[in-house]
């Protein structure tokens, strides 16, 4: 990061793939994330709403003392438990979270105990290698893109107090049709292919509708998301940026990691 990449200039959204563990070993990955981040302003804080953690009602991670990251996966070699991010807490976004979703019957919850998980750490190691911007990570308290949504109409404004929005799922997440064997840049499923089309074509037309009804209108949604948890990030980052500016977007990442779409964007 540049001295003359601010804090003050309003801040983009991100929604980001983020990938296993194991796609920090990727080449081509981390090599997109960082000609990415050598483009992103220094944030004042960071706000990640990660696919690894669905919590209701929304809840916090811990901003009052350090805790460990959550190696939320299970059977890889030892050196993926070693990774490390000690990035400064960020009890002042929290207060700024508080005041646009809790209300007098749901207040803000936090977890005293919840660190950075790999759909937020991951990436951040790539994005902010110097660990020296304050990271606060919400839960998402559903999957409902309407409700989603609007939680990202609600945190918008923080953008324009020096908080950026990162927003880290998957554009395609099937596991099936990850096969090691075949190596990460085999030729994707049909289907992957077919949705990750779709979604360049959805977003870059900016059509809200047709993507708040993706299971309804895209092509092999039930097989790019068996479950959705992985797609539904993005719709905090709509509603984000639908509040303040705008939907205007760029695909920022491409190509596909063992036949998943790593499709990512940025709002301006």
């Amino acid at each position: 990061m540049t001295e003359t990449q601010t804090q003050a200039t309003r801040q983009p959204i991100l929604f980001l793939s983020h990938g296993a563990p194991p796609l920090a070993d990727d080449a081509t990955w981390t090599d997109q994330l960082h000609q990415w981040s050598a483009n992103l302003p220094k944030p004042k804080n960071i706000l990640v709403v990660s696919a690894h953690w669905e919590q209701a009602p929304i809840t916090v991670s811990s901003f009052s003392h350090k805790v460990p990251l959550v190696y939320d996966f299970w059977g890889f070699p030892e050196r993926y438990y070693n990774v490390t991010y000690d990035a400064p807490l960020a009890p002042e976004l929290a207060q700024d979270i508080a005041k646009k979703v809790a209300t007098d019957d749901t207040p803000l919850f936090h977890d005293e105990t919840r660190g950075l998980d790999h759909g937020a750490y991951v990436p951040l190691v790539e994005l902010f290698p110097d660990a020296d911007v304050p990271v606060l990570q919400m839960s998402m308290p559903t999957l409902e893109p309407e409700k989603l949504f609007a939680i990202g109409q609600q945190l918008g404004e923080l953008r324009d107090q020096g908080t950026m929005i990162i927003t880290s799922g998957f554009t395609t997440h099937n596991l099936r049709w990850f096969r090691p064997s075949e190596g990460a840049d085999t030729t994707p499923p049909v289907e992957s292919a077919e949705f990750d089309a779709w979604a360049r074509e959805a977003m870059a037309a900016k059509d809200v509708d047709a993507l708040m009804n993706f299971s309804f209108v895209a092509p092999a949604a039930d097989e790019a998301h068996p479950r959705t948890e992985h797609w539904a990030p993005l719709y905090v980052a709509l509603g984000a940026a639908d509040a303040t500016g705008g939907l205007d977007n760029e695909s920022t990442v491409d190509g596909f990691w063992y036949g998943l779409s790593k499709r990512s964007w940025q709002f301006a």
